[in-house]
C-alpha cells in the first residue's frame, strides 16, 4: 500500500474547507497543531514531539495554503504540495515567527476575521503572549466554526486504507502474544514484548500501550505496567494504538492465563454481545448516544456506563465520544471505535474494544473481530 496522499486528495480537502469559509464569513484559517497541519499539508514528521518551536499553516478563504514554519523544517515541507513556505530561524526567544505570521496573515486576510479550532481536544500549539501579539497588531480572530473537525470526521476512502492496515497489523501481534505472555512472565516485560511485535508486524510506532492483569479483570485500563508476574487463572488486557503512516488502530484483546475461571463467562459473553448491539446500531442518521446506548443497555450501568468509544483516525481519539450526552449524527466515512466495560466486582472490569467505519449499508468490521470463548495462554 502506498503511503501518503496523492496532491488531488489534499487540495479536495482544502477545497472543502474553502467553501464552508465561506459560508461562515472567515478570510482564513490558522492551523497550529500536528493533525490540522498534516491533514492539509501532508507534512509528516515526529519532530512535533519537541516543544520547542511552533509551527504555522495558513488555509486562505481563496488559493494555496501558506506554512511559516521554522527553517529546520523547510526541506521536509518542500516534499509535500506546500509551495509558499516563509521560515524563520527558530527557537528565537524574542520574536518566534511571530512578525513573520502577522505579516502573513494580514496579507492573506485582508483584515477579515480568521478561524481558530476552538472546540472540544483543540488546542492553540503557542504561547499565549505570541498570540496576543497577533491580537494587538488588528488581527481578528474566532472560532473556526468547528470545521476543521467536522471535514476530519469523515474519512475518505484512503484514509480508511490506512487504519485497516494498522488494525492488520495489530491484530497479526495480538495472535503472536503467546510469544511474549505465559504464566510467571512479568507485565511489563510483557508489554515491552508486546510492542516489539507490533514493530515486527509492520507498525511504524506504538505511541499507545495500555492494559492490566488479574483474577476478576483489572482496576482502570491506563495504568502502566508493573513487574507483577501473571498468575494461573488472570485476565490479560492488552488496549494498544498502533500507528502506520500516521493513522491510528485503538482496540484491545483479552487473554485468560490458563483455563479461565467460571465467573468470568457471563461478563466476557456480555461484552461481546454488547459490541455486537453497537454495530447494529452504527448507521448513518443515528447519533453516537444512540450507538452508547445500545450497549449500555447491555452491560448496564445506565449513564455511570460512562464513555462506550470514540472517533479514530490520525489520533487515537478524535471527535464523537459514545457517551449518553453526544449526540453527533452519524455519516457514511466515519471510523469510530466500539469500547463496551463491565464490572467484574471487587472494584475490578473487563473492557473489549473494535474498530468500524460507518457505511451506508451497515457498519464495516476494521479489527479482526473477536468472538468466542476467551482465548487461552
Amino acid at each position: 500500500m502506498k503511503r501518503g496522499f496523492e496532491t488531488a486528495e489534499y487540495k479536495a480537502r482544502l477545497k472543502a474547507a474553502q467553501l464552508a469559509m465561506q459560508r461562515h464569513d472567515l478570510a482564513a484559517i490558522l492551523l497550529t497543531t500536528e493533525p490540522e497541519v498534516r491533514y492539509f499539508t501532508g507534512f509528516h514528521t515526529r519532530f512535533w514531539e519537541s516543544p520547542s518551536r511552533p509551527w504555522f499553516v495558513i488555509l486562505p478563504q481563496n488559493g494555496a495554503p501558506v506554512a511559516v514554519i521554522p527553517s529546520i523544517g523547510a526541506a521536509l515541507m518542500g516534499q509535500t504540495w506546500v509551495e509558499d513556505i516563509r521560515t524563520w530561524s527558530a527557537p528565537d526567544p524574542i520574536d518566534d515567527g511571530v512578525s513573520l505570521l502577522i505579516d502573513a496573515l494580514q496579507q492573506i486576510g485582508g483584515g477579515g476575521r480568521i478561524g481558530v479550532p476552538s472546540g472540544m481536544e483543540s488546542h492553540l500549539r503557542m504561547p499565549l503572549a505570541d498570540f496576543g501579539r497577533l491580537q494587538a497588531a488588528g488581527l481578528v480572530f474566532g472560532d473556526d466554526a468547528g470545521i476543521i473537525a467536522q471535514l476530519r470526521a469523515v474519512k475518505t476512502e484512503a484514509e480508511i486504507e490506512k487504519i485497516a492496515r494498522a488494525c492488520t497489523i495489530a491484530g497479526r501481534a495480538f495472535d503472536r502474544v503467546g510469544e511474549v505472555a505465559r504464566q510467571g512472565a512479568k507485565l511489563d516485560s510483557v508489554f515491552r514484548g508486546f510492542q516489539r511485535l507490533l514493530l515486527e508486524e509492520g507498525a511504524d510506532w506504538v505511541p499507545y500501550l495500555a492494559g492490566g492483569a488479574g483474577p476478576k479483570g483489572y482496576a482502570d485500563v491506563i495504568s502502566p505496567a508493573g513487574p507483577q508476574p501473571l498468575a494461573m487463572g488472570d485476565v490479560l488486557m492488552l488496549d494498544t494504538g498502533a500507528v502506520w503512516d500516521g493513522y491510528f488502530c485503538d482496540f484491545d484483546r483479552n487473554f485468560s492465563i490458563g483455563v479461565p475461571a467460571r465467573q468470568m463467562a457471563q461478563p466476557w459473553n456480555q461484552l461481546l454481545e454488547a459490541a455486537l448491539a453497537g454495530v447494529e446500531a452504527a448507521r448513518p442518521g443515528a447519533e453516537a448516544a444512540d450507538v452508547w446506548r445500545a450497549m449500555a443497555s447491555v452491560v448496564g450501568g445506565g449513564d455511570t456506563a460512562g464513555r462506550l468509544g470514540h472517533g479514530l483516525g490520525m489520533q487515537l481519539t478524535e471527535g464523537l465520544s459514545l457517551t449518553a450526552r453526544d449526540h453527533t449524527v452519524l455519516e457514511a466515512g466515519m471510523v469510530i471505535t466500539l469500547e463496551p466495560g463491565i464490572e467484574t466486582g471487587d472494584g475490578m472490569m473487563l473492557v473489549h474494544e473494535e474498530n468500524i467505519v460507518i457505511r451506508d449499508g451497515g457498519a464495516q468490521i476494521l479489527s479482526p473481530w473477536a468472538s468466542g470463548p476467551m482465548p487461552v495462554l
